[in-house]
């Protein structure tokens, strides 16, 4: 079994009760995630040995957020104690054309105030042949810069797999800084996510462009980052909004000579947080187990197409759950 080491904040998530408004709600309902916890949860629930690195404080709620991970067989043996606080994000579940609000609590956190010398690189890459981050992570803090710039550099050194989904968030760095910090790390990269339009390689899709168009656009952009970078796969997702309830969701994806598009779901949506990290941990699984390209790209969106269904940030599907879909989507009870 392969061992996969994933490097991010975990939040504790705090979300209103049967799609509440804020100002509405009395109580919340409380679980934790964040995008490259959520991808070590998923990649545990396919069979892979997952350790995930990150920065907790020592106190009953970090071990809460510990708790959590142990709780699918993620390893954490490599999270270092410590700082006053964990990350926290308040979720207002939105319905139909009513949008869903995120509100960030998050300063100042355990994983924001580490320092380099809180990781011991070599020792939590021992044996790993896969290493994923996202663009959030060095977002956070010059020094979580500088720990991702450290992981990443002794990861490349040791032979190990780089992944990033590159996520950008405009209430953590404006995308001018963005594009200078990831460019910078992306020389690292092997597998890249979500990066043509932070990166500056694809402009937004205007509204009522065909499918067929933007899949040309999204070709190009994946052409002009390999020009640039030279990863081995650029990969995207694709949603198109009918309603906060309703979206037709595919995914895209270019390995240096051939540009791959996925079937188009047709979703409703339960809970829609978490779905990308989904999409990017169905297709490490796959790569991670000597699956081609596009099979990666089918199991990935058939992963985040059922994580809509899911309430909460982390997918909890198995491998199973995704082929059935693949293959028809049995929808009947099983007994």
């Amino acid at each position: 079994m392969k061992k996969i080491v994933t490097l991010g904040e975990i939040m504790l998530r705090l979300a209103t009760p049967n799609f509440e408004k804020f100002n509405q709600a009395t109580n919340y309902n409380a679980v934790f995630g964040g995008g490259e916890a959520n991808v070590a949860v998923s990649l545990a629930n396919y069979n892979n040995r997952v350790q995930h690195v990150t920065k907790l404080p020592d106190n009953e709620l970090g071990q809460a957020a510990i708790d959590s991970l142990n709780k699918y067989r993620v390893h954490t043996s490599y999270i270092p104690r410590g700082g006053k606080r964990i990350g926290i994000y308040f979720l207002e579940q939105g319905y139909s054309y009513r949008p869903s609000k995120i509100i960030y609590d998050r300063e100042n956190s355990s994983l924001a105030n580490a320092s380099v010398d809180d990781f011991d690189f070599y020792s939590i890459f021992d044996r790993a042949e896969w290493f994923h981050i996202s663009g959030i992570t060095p977002a956070l803090s010059k020094s979580c810069e500088e720990i991702t710039l450290k992981a990443l550099q002794v990861a490349k050194e040791l032979g190990i797999t780089i992944s990033m989904d590159v996520n950008y968030r405009a209430n953590l760095w404006s995308i001018e800084t963005a594009r200078k910090v990831i460019s910078n790390l992306m020389q690292y990269v092997d597998v890249c996510f979500d990066g043509d339009w932070p990166l500056g390689f694809r402009e937004t899709t205007p509204a009522g462009t065909s499918l067929e168009d933007e899949l040309k656009l999204y070709e190009n952009a994946f052409k002009d980052m390999a020009k640039v970078y030279g990863c081995k796969y650029y990969f995207s997702s694709l949603r198109k909004l009918i309603s906060s309830s309703s979206n037709f969701y595919s995914a895209c994806g270019y390995n240096g000579n051939e540009f791959y598009h996925t079937k188009v779901y047709d979703v409703d949506i339960i809970d829609r947080v978490g779905t990308g990290d989904s999409f990017v941990a169905g297709v490490i699984n796959c790569l991670v187990k000597d699956k081609n390209f596009k099979e990666a790209l089918d199991f990935g969106v058939a992963a985040a197409v059922l994580k809509h269904t899911i309430p909460g940030d982390v997918n909890l599907v198995k491998e199973e759950d995704v082929y059935n879909l693949l293959q028809g989507g049995n929808t009947r009870i099983q007994r």
